[in-house]
C-alpha cells in the first residue's frame, strides 16, 4: 500500500487508515479485532480513535473503542503502528456525552485530563498523533496549542493536529503557532467524500500552501455512497437507519443524506463506478485518495466483509475522464451532504 507523509512530521502512514468509531457498540470486541487484523494485514498502518468514540450515541460507552484498540495492541510491536486519538473539545452534535464529568474544553487542565486517559486505555506511553476533534470557541488558540506543547515536551504526544475545523480556524492556528513558537497543527480530519466536497472550497488550498495532510473521514458518507440505502432501502443497523430512529437531531441528519435528490446522484456514481469496473463504494474511496492534500483516508467498518471493497481502493488509480465525470454528478447535487 502507498505511504505518505503527513503534513511536515516524521510521520509515514499507509494511504488508507483505519477508524474506529464503530467499536464497542456497530461492532463488538471480537468482531472490532477481527477488523484490524485484516486491515493492518493488508498494509494499513494508521490506526484512528477518539475518546468520544464509539458512535451512535451511548454515553456510558465513552472511551470504549480506544480501550478495545488498547487490547488489540499489545498484541503488535508498538512502533510497527501510528497511533492517532482525539480530545474531544466543547462540539461533537448530539451524540457527544458527556465525558470527564463534562469537561471537555480547550484548555491547558481539560487537555491534559484527556490525554492520560487516553493513554491509559490505548495502554500506550505515547500516541503519534493528537488531535482536537472539534473547535473550542471559548478558549484562545494559544492557550489550546501551547497545552498541546506541553504534551509533545513531555514526549506523551510526538504531533499535533485538527478535525472539524474551518479554513479560518486552521489558518488562525498556523498563524499562532508561528507567532509563538508553539507545535501547529500538521493534519485536520473534516469529512470529504464525492458528495461532500466543501473542503475544496477554501481549505484545499491552505493545506497546500502550508503542507497540512487531510486525513478525510467517511469517505463514502456514512454508507451513503455504498447504496445501500438506494430504493427506499434502509437496512437494519446501519448507521442511518439508527439515526432515523432518533426523532430530534438523528432524524433530521438521515433525511438530509438519504432524499430523493441525493439518492439520483449516488445513482450517477454507480453508474460510473460499474463503467469502470469498480464497486461503488471503492470508486468513492479512490476518488478521495486522488485529491493532492489527502494524508490517508480514513474507512471504518462494522464487519470485517466490509473491508472488502474499500481496501481495494488502494490499488486503484482513477482515470482522468471518470474523475471528470465524478465531477459532473457532483455538480449535480444541491447542497453538501456532510
Amino acid at each position: 500500500m502507498k505511504q505518505n507523509r503527513l503534513g511536515r512530521t516524521g510521520l509515514v502512514v499507509s494511504e488508507i487508515g483505519m477508524g474506529t468509531m464503530t467499536f464497542g457498540t456497530m461492532a463488538d470486541e471480537s468482531e472490532s479485532h477481527a477488523i484490524l487484523d485484516r486491515a493492518f494485514d493488508a498494509g494499513v498502518t494508521l490506526l484512528d480513535t477518539a475518546e468520544m468514540y464509539p458512535v451512535p450515541p451511548n454515553v456510558k460507552y465513552a472511551g470504549r473503542s480506544e480501550e478495545i484498540c488498547g487490547k488489540w495492541l499489545t498484541n503488535r510491536p508498538r512502533d510497527s503502528v501510528i497511533v492517532a486519538s482525539k480530545v474531544s473539545g466543547p462540539g461533537g452534535g448530539w451524540f457527544l456525552g458527556p465525558l470527564r464529568s463534562g469537561h471537555t474544553g480547550l484548555d491547558r487542565h481539560n487537555i491534559e485530563r484527556a490525554v492520560e486517559e487516553s493513554l491509559r486505555r490505548l495502554g500506550t506511553d505515547y500516541i503519534d498523533l493528537y488531535q482536537t476533534h472539534w473547535p473550542d470557541p471559548d478558549f484562545s488558540i494559544d492557550e489550546t496549542l501551547e497545552a498541546l506543547d506541553r504534551l509533545v515536551e513531555e514526549g506523551k504526544v510526538r504531533y499535533v493536529g485538527c478535525s472539524n475545523q474551518s479554513a479560518y480556524g486552521l489558518t488562525k492556528s498556523l498563524w499562532s503557532a508561528d507567532r509563538n513558537g508553539t507545535v501547529r497543527y500538521e493534519t485536520i480530519q473534516n469529512n470529504f467524500s464525492l458528495v461532500n466536497r466543501r473542503f475544496e472550497d477554501e481549505l484545499a488550498e491552505v493545506c497546500r500552501r502550508e503542507q497540512v495532510s487531510l486525513l478525510p473521514y467517511s469517505p463514502i458518507a456514512g454508507g451513503v455512497l455504498s447504496g445501500k440505502y438506494q430504493k427506499g432501502k434502509w437496512p437494519a443497523g446501519a448507521r442511518f437507519s439508527l439515526y432515523r430512529k432518533d426523532k430530534t437531531r438523528g432524524a433530521a441528519m438521515a433525511a438530509r443524506f438519504i432524499n430523493e435528490r441525493s439518492q439520483a446522484a449516488i445513482d450517477g456514481f454507480a453508474k460510473l463506478a460499474a463503467e469502470a469496473g469498480h464497486s461503488l463504494t471503492t470508486l468513492a474511496t479512490a476518488w478521495t485518495l486522488s485529491r493532492d492534500f489527502v494524508g490517508s483516508t480514513l474507512i471504518g467498518a462494522t464487519s470485517v466483509a466490509q473491508l472488502d471493497d474499500t481496501l481495494a481502493a488502494a490499488g486503484v488509480t482513477l482515470a482522468d475522464d471518470v474523475l471528470a465525470q465524478c465531477d459532473a454528478v457532483s455538480r449535480e447535487i444541491p447542497y453538501p451532504l456532510g
